[in-house]
């Protein structure tokens, strides 16, 4: 989407246009107050705290983006709404038609994907040591028992 940029949580005008068909209307005002920080903006700030990694409640002001705290719920909303996966499919139809996508590198995981057939069914899991194995969340002395009181 374009050149890479110094200051990746600066959103180019393409993305933008991709992105801002799937956000959810804001809701009407409830109490008069500040000025709702455009959605534009908010989604830099977003970008610029997983950036960076620094924490939400110290997203420098000086940068235009809103509070951490307005960044966070717009974040929020915007999970809540499934924006993310509805961009994840636009982008990915996006790189498709433009034939841009390379399947070489792809996985495949069972936990996310169910299978279409079943397989052999396997048997109960075998120890392969004789005896009992050591007991790692009790002890036989006195001061490792939490069951004994003094």
């Amino acid at each position: 989407m374009g050149k890479r940029q110094s200051r990746p949580w600066i959103v180019s005008d393409e993305l933008w246009s991709l992105i801002e068909p799937l956000l959810p209307e804001p809701g009407p005002k409830l109490v008069a107050g500040r000025p709702r920080v455009p959605d534009r903006q908010a989604l830099c700030g977003i970008l610029f705290v997983l950036h960076t990694g620094i924490q939400w409640e110290y997203l420098p002001q000086e940068l235009g983006f809103g509070s951490g705290m307005t960044c966070w719920r717009r974040l929020a909303a915007w999970n809540e709404a499934g924006v993310w996966e509805k961009l994840h499919l636009v982008l990915l139809k996006k790189l498709r038609s433009a034939k841009q996508l390379d399947w070489s590198r792809a996985v495949i995981d069972s936990s996310h994907v169910r299978a279409a057939r079943r397989g052999p069914k396997a048997g109960p899991a075998r120890s392969i040591v004789h005896g009992r194995a050591a007991s790692t969340t009790s002890s036989p002395t006195v001061r490792a028992s939490r069951s004994r009181c003094r």
